[in-house]
């Protein structure tokens, strides 16, 4: 697995290991380039669309998946019998260390003034964690130079080894937050559409009321510096002292074949 993985080469590359559903789902394993990772947003909802496209061949409400992580329910929606939306209930958000903004802005080659101070630097995961940075502006998303050696030295030293950051500020007027994902850890030093991540930032935004509520439904961007937008949708709720997220995304089949 690991071997085609890297043959691949995609930020992440699955593989369903049965078609039988031990435990109610069916087995699924993740890898990188470098390693197997416990879970990863995007080719959750794309192993999902396969199993219900290619191996059910009809419309099914849900696909439960048995990941490294845990089980992971992956929901759909419809449009004229095609599957449309997707939705993964990823895991209860969970909250690491908070990281001081002057070393951060120095690993990603911009000022301490361009974070927004309001908001910590954070670990959260819902299934692989990420570091999540809150910047004022998108000029400031734009001017990021991440500085490989500081990269690492820092990542050495935490629990997550992917850096997210966001601002209010987007490209596009009916989205609600800006994203970039810098991922060289896993050989991905940009990654253009972070489900993992995107679920991480969503328990942020919750935990810290961000928008002043303590439950969020947002259009979150990604990838436009680097000529790849992608699309997420992110709703959270606190309640009983928990973070529920779910991520939601349009997953369309671009290709297919037969290894020989």
């Amino acid at each position: 697995m690991q071997g085609i993985a890297k043959e691949m080469h995609f930020s992440e590359t699955t593989f369903i290991v049965s078609d039988s559903q031990p435990n109610g789902g069916y087995d699924v394993r993740i890898f990188s380039p470098k390693e197997e990772v416990p879970f990863a947003g995007h080719p959750t909802l794309g192993t999902a669309y396969v199993i219900q496209s290619e191996m059910l061949q009809e419309p099914v409400e849900q696909v439960l998946l048995n990941l490294t992580v845990g089980q992971i329910l992956v929901t759909f929606t419809y449009d004229g019998g095609e599957a449309d939306i997707l939705w993964m209930q990823q895991k209860e958000a969970t909250f690491g260390r908070q990281l001081d903004p002057k070393n951060m802005a120095e690993v990603l080659g911009i000022k301490p003034a361009d974070l927004d101070e309001r908001f910590p630097v954070e670990e959260v995961s819902t299934g692989l964690p990420h570091i999540i940075v809150p910047l004022k502006t998108l000029e400031s998303v734009r001017r990021i130079q991440v500085a490989r050696d500081k990269y690492f030295a820092l990542i050495e030293q935490q629990w997550a080894r992917s850096i997210l950051v966001f601002c209010q500020e987007t490209y596009q007027s009916q989205n609600q937050v800006n994203v970039r994902v810098f991922a060289e850890y896993y050989a991905v030093p940009e990654d253009p559409a972070t489900g993992s991540g995107n679920g991480c930032l969503a328990g942020y935004l919750v935990k810290h009321h961000y928008w002043g509520s303590n439950q969020i439904d947002v259009r979150s961007e990604q990838g436009y510096e680097i000529d790849q937008p992608s699309l997420l949708l992110l709703q959270a709720q606190e309640g009983d002292g928990q973070i529920a997220v779910a991520v939601g995304g349009k997953v369309i089949q671009i290709a297919k074949g037969e290894f020989i």
